[in-house]
């Protein structure tokens, strides 16, 4: 039901420019190939499927790139609603300006159930469920040190092939959480000097759905960033944030601030508990 109300959406676009559509079924056993199919009788441009046996999202998304040849490539999931000028408002940026390498823009929420109270999507739990707006004005990403959401980036094709694809290690695979794919894509490339645009009107709702709205969920999700982050300071030797872990101080082989950190949030913990502040 997603994958066709998105592929709904994506065929009311409007855009000045030729595109096509590449989807790729990630090793699924549903109706996806039967969907793909229906829909590619009526889509108004080329809507071409690939199906990929290797698990995991990184793979998927090496898989569409290898198999178009287009200057401009963007990024979503099939579990989103688009309006008509998304895809304009992300790709012409790139055809204006050579400074650009890379656009994103606001992802909204679309709950499958109410939102929990302790929630608060605006702030650092937000990318819990990949929802992520930074508002309505436009900036680059490297300048205020932040990346888009994967579900919504539109890349140069010249960036990828400077920098190289997604790494299969990190992205998502079967039940697991891993992930982090995109912000090992973003160490890259602000190493090779890439500058990304965030774009307000470049926006799309992503569907939440109920499963991923408790507190189980999100413990779950985040202890898996912890791994992934991990993987990643080991690839890079350094934070997202430019923190250079080969030279801070260690105790016991852990870098010293994270024990500030623990204890701070464990102060704040106690203090939510005894303020009866369950959001905190």
């Amino acid at each position: 039901v997603d994958l066709a109300r998105t592929l709904d959406g994506l065929a009311r676009l409007r855009t000045s420019f030729t595109w096509e559509v590449v989807l790729v079924d990630n090793n699924s056993s549903d109706r996806t190939p039967e969907v793909v199919r229906r829909a590619a009788a009526w889509f108004p441009v080329p809507l071409r499927y690939m199906f990929e046996p290797r698990q995991g999202k990184s793979h998927a998304l090496n898989t569409g790139i290898d198999s178009s040849r287009a200057r401009v490539i963007a990024f979503t999931d099939d579990d989103v609603d688009v309006p008509e000028g998304w895809l304009e408002a992300g790709v012409r940026p790139l055809l204006e300006r050579s400074d650009i390498d890379y656009t994103g823009g606001p992802v909204r929420p679309g709950w499958g159930a109410p939102r929990p109270r302790w929630l608060d999507e605006s702030g650092n739990l937000g990318g819990t469920i990949a929802v992520k707006d930074h508002g309505d004005t436009p900036f680059v990403f490297e300048d205020e040190r932040k990346t888009p959401l994967g579900v919504n980036m539109v890349v140069r094709r010249a960036l990828i092939e400077h920098i190289g694809g997604f790494r299969p290690d990190l992205g998502r695979s079967g039940r697991s959480l891993l992930g982090q794919e995109q912000a090992e894509f973003f160490y890259r490339s602000r190493r090779a000097g890439a500058r990304g645009l965030y774009v307000p009107a470049m926006w799309l709702t992503h569907q939440v759905p109920a499963a991923r709205l408790t507190r189980d969920y999100f413990r779950r999700w985040w202890f898996w960033k912890g791994i992934s982050h991990a993987r990643l300071h080991g690839i890079h030797g350094s934070t997202e944030l430019g923190v250079d872990l080969s030279s801070v101080p260690r105790l016991a082989g852990v870098p010293r601030y994270m024990f500030r950190t623990a204890v701070a949030d464990a102060l704040g913990w106690c203090r939510g508990l005894i303020t009866g502040r369950s959001t905190r």
